[in-house]
């Protein structure tokens, strides 16, 4: 299916240039809240006290960023449009204790986080990314962003049943990347990442690194049409949900009936359970304060909450044509067919009917085609933010995304039209 707006490539440049420099959550949102500061918005730290000034504002906490727009003349009880999305991607992260090697290798030891697809991680180079804490309290981004690392896949002919039987990877075992030759050193992995972010390695006192594919985004296709990246799920949302709240702000005060919000969490490929996750208090925590910083009351908290509605961006699964009995028959998302609707009765996802008419009208307004997604019934259905979100706050939640190819693969594959198809809807729904 092809889009009747014309595609605007220069959204989709920009969205493969945020992939390439976001290898962690902790990038993603330094790369988000410096788009907004652009955008006039600043940051306000959670230990401060908060004022009720109209503009922009944000708070980072770890890999998560809440950003809202408070127009001038907003009342106490004025509700949120919430554009929600995760920072997060199922990948390899390093142990605690990193240095590891066997038969004179050098090699990382790495957790697997989340439900990535271990065989996209073989035979790849991989850089590593991510933050490094030091003695002072204070963190320090790192992307050592070529090739450093490789997990490498046995060879054929020492595994003849691989391409008849299937490939079996023991997560343990076999996903360790190396990193070069001779006797494993202690804290040797932390003294080079210690070099490489200019700092001395007795300073650093805590770790979060990642590695990363070292490939960068590209179009793909005869016509170019497809985007071939990494984090797609689901840095494609945070992209289009930043580009959304930075373009409301720039609007009429007088036109947006509510307070824009973009709220990205981590960890939600693990559950959300975290003080940075969808299922902690940092949503509920700003949505309140901004409201008592305005001088509201418990009244108007819960007025504002009453009428709030969030739209959970997530990647969604494209009708795949090698497999497509693994879809349901009669819902198919295509590439380039606009953002698709997610929708299970099960609460799976959060949207229901309601839900469904608050998205179709933000599409109407901003003449964006849109697609629905159900799962097959023999097969089991994942989940979002969207469902968390709305219990855990009270608040009606959509959920919603890209129709995306290899989703939790190292490297993902979507239609070329689509990100900016879904910044649009998200931009007329945070507008109103």
């Amino acid at each position: 299916m092809s889009s009747p707006l014309r595609f605007d490539r220069a959204h989709t440049d920009d969205l493969m240039t945020f992939l390439a420099a976001s290898p962690s959550p902790y990038h993603a949102v330094a790369n988000a809240a410096a788009r907004l500061a652009e955008a006039g918005f600043r940051q306000v730290e959670e230990t401060a006290a908060w004022d009720g000034s109209a503009g922009g504002k944000y708070v980072l906490r770890g890999g998560a960023i809440v950003a809202w727009y408070v127009p001038e003349g907003a009342e106490a009880h004025t509700p949120f449009r919430i554009a929600g999305a995760h920072t997060d991607s199922p990948n390899l992260r390093v142990k605690p204790l990193p240095d590891t090697g066997a038969h004179g290798w050098r090699q990382i030891a790495v957790e697997v986080y989340g439900g990535t697809l271990l065989n996209t991680w073989l035979d790849r180079d991989l850089g590593l990314a991510g933050r490094i804490s030091l003695r002072d309290g204070t963190h320090r981004l790192v992307n050592i962003d070529r090739a450093l690392l490789r997990v490498p896949q046995l060879a054929v002919h020492l595994d003849r049943s691989a391409n008849t039987e299937g490939l079996k990877l023991d997560r343990q075992k076999h996903m360790q990347p190396i990193w070069g030759l001779g006797d494993v050193e202690e804290g040797d992995l932390i003294r080079f990442v210690a070099e490489e972010a200019g700092v001395d390695a007795e300073d650093v006192t805590g770790w979060d690194l990642m590695p990363h594919a070292i490939e960068p985004p590209s179009y793909l296709g005869r016509d170019r049409e497809l985007v071939a990246g990494p984090r797609m799920d689901n840095l494609l949302s945070v992209h289009a949900a930043t580009a959304a709240l930075a373009a409301v702000a720039g609007q009429n005060d007088a036109d947006i009936p509510y307070i824009p919000v973009f709220a990205a969490f981590d960890h939600e490929e693990n559950g959300s359970q975290s003080d940075t996750g969808a299922d902690g208090p940092l949503l509920g925590s700003v949505l309140e304060r901004s409201v008592f910083a305005r001088g509201g009351t418990f009244e108007d908290r819960a007025r504002a909450f009453a009428g709030t509605v969030c739209l959970s961006s997530d990647t969604g699964h494209a009708v795949h044509p090698n497999y497509a009995e693994r879809h349901d028959p009669t819902h198919h998302p295509v590439a380039n067919g606009g953002p698709i609707l997610k929708v299970n009765v099960n609460m799976r996802y959060a949207t229901d009917g309601s839900g469904r008419a608050v998205f179709a009208a933000a599409c109407e307004k901003a003449g964006v085609p849109w697609q629905s997604f159900v799962s097959n019934n023999a097969m089991p259905c994942g989940t979002t933010i969207g469902p968390i979100t709305a219990a855990r706050h009270g608040i009606q939640t959509v959920d919603i995304g890209v129709a995306i190819l290899s989703m939790h693969s190292a490297r993902e594959l979507c239609g070329a039209d689509d990100p900016y198809l879904l910044a649009n809807a998200l931009t007329a729904f945070l507008a109103g």
